[in-house]
């Protein structure tokens, strides 16, 4: 039997229902209409008797300029909405639009925009057929002023951020606190909660008499792992259970999500001291173990991992990492020609990256929450390939950009994270060779040559 919903898929869940344009339009709906018909429960009731009467007439004006202007407003948002998406699809990257559809000050204002129409119409529905005394009429009215007022200062917020909504420089800001999300929240949680992963995992693997395999024939990217389901079931079963696949990596049937370490192998000790007392009552022997081994029900494992056709900004910190990194490739294509956000996203990757550095250090002594899982390290390698192969690559024939690239890895650099520092040393080395082969004009080449010197100065004399 399944456990309740865990803390890893609430999280996941709460995240994709965030991606969801309609999931806050519809809450608000819900409250509106359960609102208007709150007001009858004034009615009825000794506080009926104190409070002011208020016209009918005056409170359905009110709410059939609301439903006439509502439906406007709604309509020219979402259009407004809809234009942002394709200008962040265009100027940007197609990968950003998950986080330009979950922004919070456009979904308030869809939201308010459309559940004020859907308050209206309900009301004067409600209203007209006199559904409302005296007390009722009055509180309706109070509603109904309370939801201009919030009408109007959702309007006043949503203008302030809808000049910037799908623009490239609010993009790279979303993509960069998304990252900074996910990398303080697997800095919070190492490995998952899961113990250190030892390295003869993946090589002992293929032994299929230490290791059983899981896979799955669904193709795609791992979006999560259900680390306490899956240390449920490591725990039903008394095993352990290595996990092969990070989210983000890419899923195939011949790809091993994870490694069950073998029972049989696990009580090898004690199945040898009971191994006479058990032919003597007729039970199997170890062959025998060995093959039910082979039959462990790996449905309920299979379902803690999350598959999809996209990755996840939540629970992926390299995602972040490669979507900035299109961004800036786009920028730097001869089309748009625009080294300035380049520029500005090496700022995001030093915030990063120096972030990643830092707080690794501190949370080397971390604690382990699942004892019977063991999960591998994020690759710092492919953290910076993802971030720095492709800025590297297409701003090498621009000196300011690789003038900038040099000084953002040389600052990550000195952070006093070993694998950071030699990850970036090497970078900003590959980095150099492209654009002092790129560079074409020999004022340009000796600028870069001479700010290398200047950081190898400053480093070798501190």
């Amino acid at each position: 039997m399944d456990a309740p919903i865990t803390v890893d898929r609430l999280r996941f869940l709460l995240f994709s229902l965030k991606e969801k344009l309609w999931v806050k339009p519809l809450s608000l709906c819900l409250l509106s209409i359960a609102a208007v018909f709150a007001s009858k429960l004034a009615d009825g009731t000794a506080l009926a008797q104190h409070l002011p009467t208020v016209e009918q007439a005056s409170v359905e004006t009110l709410l059939s300029i609301m439903a006439s202007s509502m439906l406007v407003i709604a309509t020219f948002s979402a259009g407004t909405m809809v234009s942002a998406y394709s200008s962040a699809s265009r100027s940007s990257t197609p990968r950003s639009v998950s986080l330009i559809i979950s922004d919070d000050a456009s979904q308030n204002a869809l939201s308010t925009f459309v559940g004020a129409f859907i308050f209206s119409v309900v009301a004067i529905t409600v209203s007209s057929n006199n559904f409302f005394e005296d007390a009722g009429i009055f509180l309706l009215f109070c509603l109904t002023c309370l939801v201009f007022a919030i009408v109007i200062l959702t309007f006043i917020r949503w203008v302030d951020s809808v000049a910037r909504l799908g623009r490239v420089g609010s993009t790279v800001q979303k993509v960069e606190a998304a990252a900074m999300r996910a990398i303080n929240h697997r800095l919070s949680t190492p490995r998952l909660g899961g113990k250190q992963q030892p390295k003869s995992v993946k090589e002992q693997g293929g032994d299929t008499s230490k290791y059983q395999t899981l896979t799955t024939d669904s193709i795609g990217y791992v979006q999560m792992v259900d680390m306490a389901k899956v240390q449920a079931w490591a725990e039903e079963h008394d095993t352990q259970v290595h996990i092969a696949m990070l989210p983000g990596e890419f899923c195939t049937p011949d790809r091993p999500l994870c490694y069950i370490e073998s029972v049989k192998q696990k009580h090898s000790v004690d199945n040898s001291k009971n191994k006479s007392s058990d032919k003597v009552d007729g039970q199997s022997d170890g062959n025998d173990e060995g093959k039910s081994n082979e039959k462990i029900d790996k449905a309920a494992l299979l379902s803690a991992f999350q598959i999809g056709s996209e990755r996840s900004f939540e629970a992926d910190p390299r995602y972040g990492l490669v979507v900035l990194s299109e961004i800036a490739s786009r920028a730097l294509s001869p089309s748009v020609n625009d080294p300035g956000t380049a520029i500005s996203i090496l700022g995001s990757y030093a915030r990063l990256f120096i972030q990643w550095a830092q707080k690794e250090v501190e949370n080397e002594a971390d604690d382990i929450k699942y004892h019977n899982v063991t999960v591998p390290n994020i690759s710092t390698e492919d953290m910076f390939d993802d971030a720095f192969t492709g800025v590297a690559r297409d701003g090498a024939s621009m000196i300011e950009v690789s003038i900038r690239m040099q000084k953002t890895l040389d600052a990550i650099a000195k952070t006093s994270n070993g694998k950071v520092s030699t990850a970036a040393t090497e970078h900003a080395k590959t980095a150099y060779e492209r654009s002092i082969n790129a560079l074409t004009y020999e004022g340009d080449k000796e600028a870069l040559n001479a700010i290398v010197n200047k950081l190898n100065q400053k480093n070798s004399n501190p």
